[in-house]
């Protein structure tokens, strides 16, 4: 349980400090679009960063699921993966990098489905 709960912790805290370096940092220096693009990447980051405390929380509840960690290695490797290649873009210019975005997505998708499907078995 604490490993999610400090891992979600954290990623919020990034999400803040990126958030607010975005909306004072890069305002002046990236696009109204490439913005854009960073903000999307800063709410996924936020949503996923409770999600993996609420995860978190989760298995301290149901410790018979072993299998929710899984679900949380996925949202947090979903964290690095979308938002991570969004921040990466912006910075960098490297509109390629969006490819990586999609996989990101996926893993987010996997880990909320699995929450779903190994609560739904054991309660």
């Amino acid at each position: 349980m604490k490993l999610f709960v400090v891992l979600g912790s954290l990623n919020a805290f990034l999400a803040v400090a990126l958030g607010a370096f975005g909306a004072h940092g890069l305002k002046s220096k990236v696009s109204v679009e490439m913005l854009t693009v960073w903000q999307t990447g800063v709410q996924y980051h936020m949503f996923h960063a409770l999600g993996l405390i609420l995860l978190g929380i989760l298995i301290h509840l149901l410790p018979q699921i072993g299998q929710l960690r899984l679900s949380g290695w996925l949202l947090f490797s979903g964290i690095i993966l979308f938002s991570g290649s969004l921040y990466v873009m912006v910075l960098s210019g490297v509109r390629v990098l969006g490819m990586v975005t999609p996989i990101g997505g996926m893993t987010f998708l996997l880990g909320w489905l699995l929450i779903a499907f190994f609560v739904s078995r054991n309660l």
